[in-house]
């Protein structure tokens, strides 16, 4: 509690860790994966937007960082009327209450406002394209749309639409386009929780003498989503399995506080623990059907590889 209130930044300590942190941002640029989707990203959302940011962040703001920089953020954030505390265990409310005024009780709110933070709005999507030369024997192939935010209704369809493509062994992209087809050596996806408007990406790693096959049949299976329904029993096998990872992920008091104080924090309290499982068992094909419509209709295309690769794609689309 004494260092979250009164952190101390010695000028070694900074020092370090930004020479970490820098380490850690240069050695993911140059990382495939981590290149294709800083280019999705830009396309997806206006310059400036929170969201670009992948990792631990820009190298350039990460080498202005200064001491006094760190400090004037924890002042302006790390404040009493800013926190969440999440408790999981065998302890009562009561019994949990007395320990955080125990611990907490002698931060004081400082007087000035706590200050406002708002995510830009993001204008009309239209469909992109980053191409990023890159020398390597493989390419990734990636596709992102704009997705609903977690307080957004569609927010559960589209959750399901991602267990359905991207979860596990037996999801659509991995035996359709790795087992079936051998397009991939990795198949994958994420629709990440935002407060403001999130991605819902999928994104295949192959050979680059397969990149235009690889995205062409990555796109057909999101076009094929909102062209068609899925079958009730799709939608019931993605509910079991959702619901199932669900219920996994809560397993321990640290899972269960972590969860909760997510919600929280997030301002959706913490009964959407509830909330959120009933809006999946309420959801049934044509529920799901419009949601993909809605948001998966216009692909943003992020393509890194070898130029030789690129080059034979680009002939070819």
């Amino acid at each position: 509690a004494e260092l979250l209130q009164h952190p101390a930044f010695p000028e070694n300590e900074v020092a370090l860790e930004k020479k970490l942190a820098l380490q850690s941002v240069r050695s993911q640029q140059e990382q495939p994966f981590t290149t294709a989707l800083s280019g999705l990203r830009q396309s997806l959302y206006p310059g400036g937007h929170a969201y670009i940011q992948t990792g631990a962040g820009d190298s350039a703001c990460l080498e202005g960082l200064s001491t006094e920089d760190l400090h004037r953020y924890h002042q302006k954030f790390f404040r009493p009327d800013n926190i969440v505390i999440s408790i999981s265990g065998n302890i009562s409310a009561t019994e949990g209450q007395q320990l955080c005024q125990q611990v907490f009780g002698n931060w004081r709110t400082p007087p000035r406002p706590l200050p406002s933070l708002q995510l830009p709005e993001i204008g009309g999507h239209h469909h992109r394209l980053c191409v990023t030369p890159q020398p390597a024997q493989q390419s990734i192939v990636m596709l992102g749309h704009l997705a609903p935010a977690v307080q957004e209704p569609e927010y559960a369809a589209l959750k399901l639409l991602y267990t359905y493509l991207c979860s596990g062994l037996s999801s659509r992209l991995f035996v359709e386009l790795r087992e079936k087809l051998g397009l991939a050596y990795e198949v994958s996806g994420f629709y990440p929780t935002r407060l403001g408007p999130s991605h819902f990406v999928v994104y295949m790693g192959t050979a680059g003498d397969k990149t235009a096959i690889a995205l062409q049949s990555l796109q057909s299976e999101i076009d094929r989503l909102c062209q068609h329904p899925l079958s009730t029993e799709d939608v019931e096998t993605a509910k079991s399995k959702l619901l199932g990872q669900y219920i996994l992920g809560k397993q321990s008091n640290a899972q269960l506080a972590q969860l909760m104080g997510w919600y929280e924090s997030l301002g959706l309290g913490i009964t959407y623990d509830q909330t959120f499982p009933q809006q999946i068992r309420a959801l049934d094909a044509e529920a799901v059907h419009q949601a993909a419509r809605k948001y998966l209709q216009q692909s943003s295309i992020s393509l890194v590889g070898s130029e030789t690769a690129l080059s034979s794609w680009l002939k070819l689309s």
